[in-house]
């Protein structure tokens, strides 16, 4: 474990002040909005109250899909459900992990996906690594829908506000202009659906998630989703339309 000259551990949230927080200056009024709420107050109290009582909250930046994804670049959405909870893990990006820590499961199977369905290489980096910060900043919103975890304990901060907020934010997508790809793997994410309007044009594909425990299994196994090749071919052609 590493700390940094105020010997505070880089790993995980220090307080629960969003103007730690930086994001994009499409999406500021949307979370200045929601912190300025109830809801938004709430979750900032309870935030700081598990700090203070010692816990280990992450990731360190909560906000950082909106931070490298501004709402004008978004071409793609990939939804997941809350952070890794392991120390270390999380980097603020839906199945991202940080630099240098081990690939996680779900993770495997989404770059085994890819590289079956567009041919990539496994994984499909110049470096070996679980870091999708490359996509962020290439258009694809890699959005949690829960934003905090706390050390060990999935979904610990459920239901605690975050999700009023990402709802917002994939409303804000869908209710766009300019069509866009929406990956909703797993009934959590496919839950989202309704915010999607049916008359944009835009791409919603669905399947089982990537976890080990889903991913090969009916009705729509992850494997063998052809999501990433239907993604490109939409792309391609939004591409030639001008959008």
């Amino acid at each position: 474990m590493s700390f940094n000259a105020q010997g505070a551990d880089p790993t995980q949230l220090q307080d629960a002040n969003p103007a730690h927080w930086p994001v994009a200056a499409g999406w500021q009024p949307l979370v200045d909005e929601f912190f300025a709420g109830s809801i938004g107050q709430k979750l900032l109290a309870f935030l700081q109250a598990r700090i203070d009582a010692g816990a280990s909250i992450f990731p360190p930046r909560p906000l950082r899909a909106l931070e490298l994804t501004p709402p004008e670049a978004v071409r793609v959405v990939i939804l997941g459900q809350d952070p890794y909870h392991g120390r270390g893990q999380a980097e603020g990006l839906a199945f991202s992990v940080a630099p240098g820590v081990r690939l996680p499961p779900s993770l495997q199977n989404i770059f085994k996906e890819m590289q079956r369905d567009l041919g990539v290489p496994f994984p499909p980096f110049p470096n070996p690594g679980g870091s999708l910060v490359k996509w962020a900043t290439s258009g694809v919103l890699l959005l949690n829908t829960c934003l905090t975890v706390e050390e060990g304990q999935a979904a610990s901060h459920a239901g605690k506000g975050w999700e009023q907020l990402t709802d917002a934010v994939i409303r804000h997508v869908a209710e766009g202009d300019r069509p866009v790809v929406f990956m909703l793997w797993g009934s959590h994410a496919q839950s989202k659906r309704a915010f999607i309007p049916q008359d944009r044009g835009h791409l919603v594909l669905t399947s089982n998630h990537p976890s080990p425990l889903s991913a090969l299994r009916p009705p729509v196994p992850f494997i063998g989703n052809g999501h990433f090749g239907k993604a490109r071919e939409f792309r391609d052609a939004q591409i030639a339309r001008g959008n």
